[in-house]
């Protein structure tokens, strides 16, 4: 069994073409031993956003602090904070975005994509 505190992750910026003010932290995957299953925790700064992609796994989303949106393939925009959830299919087009003044912070959690 592993356990660590989530704050003691590294955080990292994510360095993508689309992505402004995004950082991740790998929670649990595949140094902690979790080859199936990867859950990473997301901030956007305010004003930030990931980018619109498509990718052939689902998310399982759950919001954990401020307020952001999900964006959809149709960019109908659905709200997410803290105490709400979300699921992704697989090649669905979305995006998150960040309209606030306070950080918006997600945990996403996806099936290994190099599997």
């Amino acid at each position: 069994m592993i356990t660590h505190k989530d704050k003691e992750v590294t955080e990292k910026k994510i360095e993508m073409e689309g992505a402004d003010k995004v950082l991740m932290r790998i929670l649990i995957g595949m140094e902690e031993g979790s080859n199936d299953i990867i859950m990473r925790y997301f901030t956007i700064k305010p004003g930030g956003h990931t980018p619109r992609h498509i990718h052939s796994h689902p998310h399982i989303v759950k919001g954990m602090a401020g307020r952001g949106v999900i964006i959809d393939g149709e960019g109908k925009e659905n709200e997410l904070t803290e105490q709400m959830s979300a699921f992704v299919e697989p090649d669905e087009e979305h995006q998150f975005k960040n309209p606030s003044d306070e950080d918006f912070s997600f945990l996403c959690i996806i099936p290994n994509p190099d599997k």
